[in-house]
């Protein structure tokens, strides 16, 4: 068999019976046509991009949406541009790896598939592995470690035992008040403009995804976190939304900490700012507060982004590798506070 060269029978998915899946193969639910592991969307199914994207030890990712004809989503009125799913929905994430970064387009690697479906009102996730010969996808819900190795930008060798995660993981991040729930997609990742393609919410709109779209500008949006031209601050909370927030928010399972990353805290106190955790244990090495101030080598975020001990680093899951450039992104944003403008905070505490 050629590698990759199997074409998958045509599924037409508005078929399909929602209340048998898990299917056994990616292939069986029609999401893509001819070779699936080049991602040819099938009827309705819509490509997506957040504006900043969670890490994943460096893996590339795309990302489709699909709902049933003639349905469609609404943007909720609070400060995410929350979206509010049809029945049936669904959402593909696939990871991959080409094998020199230099030529991301040739050599690919696909690792693991992820789907989250809307079925009688709750969200499910379902994972699936990819097989040696990069034909199909099969359904792996115990999870799985996969040796990778690729070339990096600067032509250096690479590798990762990368972890898909198992199912039941799943909704340790996807959790808003313990109910499982998407994470990138949401008015404030999605309002920008894909190359080529325009904005992501009024290509929702034509494909019928999204109904009542009111002008773009009365909906949140979020910074591209590896833009450098963008505002360090914002790029700073960017990049903690999207790989922090899903736990370090008032609903989410980390609440108790007092510490949120979300894009729209505002508090330096909420954000970390001479902040002592509240049961840290030794994940807070020998360091005081989540954020000093001027201080990033002396700060407990930065110190569990940079280390893979298990019980210090964080994010607790979806990582085996220390993601250099977003260490960069936050070191230099905790470098540029001026000490002496949370004085307030520190009082009574040093």
């Amino acid at each position: 068999m050629v590698y990759g060269e199997w074409e998958a029978p045509d599924v037409d998915i508005n078929t399909v019976n929602f209340d048998q899946m898990p299917f056994s193969k990616l292939s069986d639910y029609g999401f893509f046509k001819g070779k699936i592991r080049e991602f040819n969307p099938g009827k309705g199914v819509v490509l997506y991009e957040p504006a900043s994207s969670l890490f994943t030890d460096y893996a590339f990712k795309t990302r489709y949406i699909w709902m049933p004809e003639g349905a469609s989503a609404t943007i909720q009125d609070d400060s995410e541009g929350t979206i509010d799913f049809p029945e049936n929905t669904v959402l593909i994430k696939n990871f991959y790896y080409p094998a020199d970064f230099r030529n991301p387009l040739e050599k690919i690697r696909v690792i693991e598939t992820r789907i989250m479906v809307k079925k009688n009102g709750a969200w499910e996730a379902f994972p699936y592995l990819w097989n040696e010969e990069q034909t199909d996808a099969i359904y792996k819900a115990v999870g799985a470690e996969v040796s990778v190795d690729w070339v990096d930008q600067q032509g250096q060798a690479q590798f990762v035992k990368y972890i898909v995660p198992n199912q039941a993981q799943c909704k340790s991040c996807h959790n808003s008040n313990e109910v499982m729930v998407p994470l990138g997609v949401k008015a404030k990742q999605l309002n920008h403009a894909l190359p080529g393609k325009g904005n992501q919410l009024i290509a929702w709109e034509e494909a019928g995804y999204l109904e009542e779209l009111k002008p773009l500008q009365a909906y949140p949006a979020m910074v591209d976190y590896s833009d450098i031209s963008s505002d360090l601050n914002l790029r700073a909370k960017a990049y903690l939304d999207s790989n922090c927030a899903h736990c370090h928010r008032a609903e989410g399972p980390a609440s108790t900490s007092g510490l949120f990353l979300n894009y729209e805290e505002t508090d330096p106190a909420k954000l970390g700012v001479f902040k002592t955790p509240v049961a840290a244990g030794f994940g807070a090495g020998s360091f005081t507060y989540a954020i000093w101030p001027g201080k990033s080598n002396e700060s407990i975020l930065t110190y569990r982004m940079g280390t893979n001990q298990v019980g210090a680093a964080m994010p607790e899951i979806g990582r085996g590798l220390v993601h250099r450039e977003g260490m960069e992104l936050i070191k230099a944003w905790i470098d540029a506070m001026p000490e002496e403008s949370f004085h307030h905070l520190s009082a009574g505490k040093r």
